[in-house]
């Protein structure tokens, strides 16, 4: 079953446009595929930098290249968009590299108390991680942070304007390429923002997969030990700890879940919130967000592929969680329904606050409620979507998800799509 997503059939006429130029350089042989090196001279010709660091991350890199380039069909904007991330994530390294040769005391910091969301995608994790970081308290990733997380040049160690002008100028481009987008997943640039953004920086991010078709980068990231990549996230965090610090941090991206020993490990404190929805609604959702964002990037989107990586995927998450739940310390654990969140969000946030541990007073109180105005339902339309499309049944998804429904007495009807 193959279909074309929004995306697609209302593509800007400026994008229809240079694909139809690129197209036809195309037929004359002149192709343009992404390469190694010269993204990677791209990197170091942009910053004046050449060290970057452990050269772990080139054996990901090489192999998610070669992926997009023989699997993911993009066209010739989605080529475009694709270089470009990719020689910024290397740029990013490469200002790493060089901020911590400077201070190498960033290494010994800590980064205090840590609540980290960890649920299935489309349970409530947005709305979840935002209404968390408002305590005025706890710190969270930025949107123009995730972008740009080292001071850029004369910008000093508390900069922000030129990365905050960035990351308006991502936004705005990210609302002219798939203004449609918003309805489903909100991407703001003075937002909180998954820490997902950071872990592209090491080439192994499930942000590849979800925006693409790459199934052999797929397979191969499934095969890896991710400590390294949860060691080079922590290092992050640190530097951003560096520029502004907290009390506490507030993390939260789904990939969490299939590497949830890693996480446990890289950070020992952390409270974990793991949030639940009815399956159902959650696959289907998704698999609708994936069809969108990778029809910004290609013409060859199908469906029916979609869901039988994705069904795979979610439900291999959560299974991997499960069983590392069963032998790790509970006390560290609390669940969150989506209908509850929706239906009570305050006395959601008073049950994970208490249990990391912050207090939650009136002033905690009062930004709470101001987020919960300014992160209402449907703000940016509806997300409308039918698991039809993607040739999902309820059946199939009950039985894939049965154990996992009957371990947290998940319902079978979920409230309407939220943030």
């Amino acid at each position: 079953m193959t279909g074309n997503p929004p995306s697609h059939r209302r593509r800007r006429a400026p994008i229809t446009v240079v694909n139809a130029v690129g197209r036809g350089l195309e037929r004359f042989g002149i192709a343009r595929t992404l390469n190694v090196d010269e993204l990677i001279a791209v990197a170091r010709k942009r910053t004046g930098l050449r060290d970057f660091g452990d050269d772990g991350f080139m054996v990901p890199l090489r192999l998610l290249i070669e992926s997009i380039n023989e699997e993911a069909c993009l066209t010739p904007t989605g080529r475009l968009i694709q270089g470009r991330r990719i020689a910024a994530a290397l740029v990013n390294r490469l200002r790493v590299e060089h901020l911590l040769g400077r201070h190498p005391e960033i290494h010994d910091l800590d980064l205090g108390r840590i609540i980290l969301v960890a649920g299935m995608q489309r349970t409530g994790t947005t709305l979840l991680h935002r209404l968390l970081a408002s305590h005025p308290g706890v710190r969270s990733l930025a949107g123009w942070e995730a972008l740009n997380p080292v001071p850029l040049p004369r910008e000093g160690r508390a900069g922000r304007r030129r990365r905050v002008r960035r990351g308006k100028a991502a936004e705005r481009a990210i609302r002219y390429i798939a203004p449609a987008l918003f309805s489903i997943h909100p991407i703001e640039h003075d937002a909180p923002e998954e820490e997902i953004l950071l872990l592209d920086i090491c080439f192994m991010s499930q942000t590849f997969e979800a925006t693409m078709r790459v199934p052999t980068y797929s397979r191969w990231l499934e095969q890896q030990d991710h400590s390294s990549a949860y060691g080079y996230l922590l290092t992050l965090l640190k530097i951003l700890a560096w520029q502004r610090s907290r009390d506490a941090w507030v993390l939260k991206t789904p990939q969490h879940l299939e590497h949830l020993d890693v996480v446990l490990k890289t950070l020992p404190e952390a409270t974990v919130v793991q949030t639940h929805r009815d399956p159902d609604a959650a696959v289907a959702s998704f698999c609708s967000m994936v069809a969108h964002t990778r029809g910004m990037l290609s013409d060859r989107v199908d469906p029916s592929e979609i869901a039988a990586h994705w069904v795979r995927k979610m439900h291999r998450g959560v299974a991997r969680a499960m069983r590392v739940r069963e032998s790790a310390d509970p006390h560290r654990f609390i669940d969150v329904c989506y209908d509850d969140l929706l239906r009570d969000p305050m006395t959601e946030l008073q049950r994970i606050y208490g249990l990391a541990r912050l207090e939650f007073g009136p002033a905690a109180v009062a930004a709470a409620a101001a987020a919960i105005r300014t992160n209402r339902q449907h703000r940016y339309g509806r997300h409308v979507y039918d698991p039809n499309h993607f040739g999902i049944s309820p059946g199939h998804i009950d039985r894939r998800f049965a154990l996992y429904r009957a371990q947290y007495g998940i319902p079978t009807k979920s409230a309407p799509e939220g943030v």
